[in-house]
């Protein structure tokens, strides 16, 4: 009984991990074969934008992130609104130096997080659309004129394409690669379920105020759908960001996303009903809820092949127990070398970055279910989609 029983973890275990990172792009990729995209095509007339950038101490780089702005090639009416979350630094003198360019700073006192931020400021727009950004993503000229093609009727938010600058963290970058590509297969077979706080517009009138501990890239499609409305992706509305530089340092980060993760998709929970919508239901479970769930998976593979190692011996499992071993010990160099060496290899580095991506996501489940959440961020940490 107990051979059955840890045969049965070790499959459901390892076919749930397996559709996660590759079943689930394959089947999407086999549906958007045989799908019609079109292409976007310019509206009759261009909407006014406010393009509403997020700050909180970021004296050093928010000259930089206005002069992007005001270099963006919109057609149409645009205005720069940054909002600073009770910032302790030069943020917002800085700021207000480019008032005379138009750009408006609103200061929200308390430190209340980025949500919050973000439904106040919403609140006194009187824009078509609104594209959120933070100070440290880089537009390309034409990022928020391609967002706005893509709003179309029925689509009430389009994500953009966030890109990483070379020589940042591979296994980061290697990631978002590949998240790319699933965002880009959800959107031609239908509706992309999840955004990242670079690069998003929303039509106004579309937009939910949310709960000030919800993250807010991640909440804000939920809530749409949940509406009624659908998600875009804009491949071609592009920003730029740099990583903080070491797997270690992203550990923070994806903790903090992780958790607060957790508390908005039990919120939008009913999204996971298939009776409700198969396709949303499929997409977020796939994407979200089991890639959340990996570290678990991991777990019980682990365990349940040492132990079928030990009961059946053979070939089979013991290999299992070999290659995982292997793997773990890749990872644990990668953490004893990565401060004394200036760049490690890939097949080091990425099985460090991926356990320690795990890692992060237990500890953000761990939160979750210890009822903990965290509201506010850092300069080096804002939201991106886990």
């Amino acid at each position: 009984m107990l051979t059955i029983s840890l045969l049965l973890v070790f499959v459901l275990a390892s076919v749930l991990l397996v559709h996660s990172y590759f079943l689930y792009p394959i089947t999407l990729a086999v549906r958007s074969a045989v799908s019609n995209s079109e292409t976007p095509s310019e509206p009759n007339s261009w909407p006014h934008v406010a393009v509403v950038i997020a700050a909180y101490n970021e004296e050093s780089i928010i000259a930089e992130k206005i002069e992007n702005t005001l270099a963006l090639t919109y057609p149409g009416e645009l205005n720069i609104i940054v909002f600073s979350d009770a910032s302790s630094d030069r943020t917002d003198e800085i700021v207000r130096q480019y008032s005379n360019a138009g750009v408006e700073l609103i200061r929200i006192e308390g430190r209340v997080g980025k949500t919050a931020c973000q439904n106040e400021v919403v609140d006194r727009l009187e824009s078509d659309v609104v594209v959120f950004s933070d100070a440290n993503s880089m537009y390309e000229p034409d990022a928020v004129r391609k967002l706005v093609e893509r709003l179309e009727s029925g689509v009430a938010c389009v994500i953009g394409e966030l890109r990483y600058q070379a020589g940042d963290v591979e296994g980061e970058s290697l990631y978002w690669r590949y998240e790319r590509m699933l965002k880009q297969l959800e959107d031609t077979t239908g509706t992309t379920i999840a955004g990242n706080g670079a690069i998003y517009a929303i039509k106004r009138h579309a937009y939910i105020p949310l709960a000030n501990d919800e993250i807010s890239d991640f909440a804000e499609p939920l809530a749409i759908l949940q509406n009624g409305g659908e998600i875009a992706y804009s491949p071609d509305a592009i920003a730029y960001e740099s990583t903080t530089g070491s797997v270690e340092s992203e550990l923070s980060r994806r903790i903090r996303i992780s958790t607060r993760s957790w508390h908005t998709l039990w919120r939008y929970r009913s999204l996971l009903n298939p009776i409700s919508s198969t396709e949303i239901s499929y997409k977020l479970g796939s994407h979200k809820l089991l890639r959340w769930l990996s570290p678990i998976f991991l777990v019980l593979i682990l365990v349940s092949t040492v132990v079928l190692s030990v009961l059946y011996g053979g070939f089979f499992f013991p290999i299992l127990v070999g290659l995982q071993a292997l793997c773990y010990a890749l990872a644990v160099s990668g953490f004893i070398f990565e401060s004394k060496v200036e760049s490690l290899p890939l097949v080091v580095h990425v099985p460090y970055y991926f356990l320690m991506a795990n890692y992060g996501l237990l500890l953000g489940l761990h939160n979750f279910f210890q009822k903990k959440n965290i509201t506010s961020w850092e300069t080096d940490d804002k939201s991106r989609q886990v």
